[in-house]
């Protein structure tokens, strides 16, 4: 499965050092990963595939939490 791979490859990969763009495409990337990854679980119902998911969906909130910053008081 090409897409399983793919994920795999995003989540090992550091998101130290990353300049904002870089997060931008990185976070779009990660949201078209889960929902093809969903498409083809809605199908099979493969654990493994939901685990991912959650994996993936976690990094995408961390870099989108780092691109909103601290708010300002």
């Amino acid at each position: 499965m090409e897409l399983m791979e793919k994920a795999r490859e995003f989540e090992g990969r550091s998101m130290s050092n990353m300049s904002t763009s870089d997060r931008v495409e990185a976070s779009r990337e990660a949201k078209d990963l889960v929902l093809s990854l969903n498409e083809i679980y809605k199908q099979n119902k493969d654990p493994e595939i939901m685990e991912m998911m959650k994996i993936i969906t976690a990094k995408k909130q961390k870099i989108e939490k780092r691109l909103k910053g601290r708010p300002e008081v």
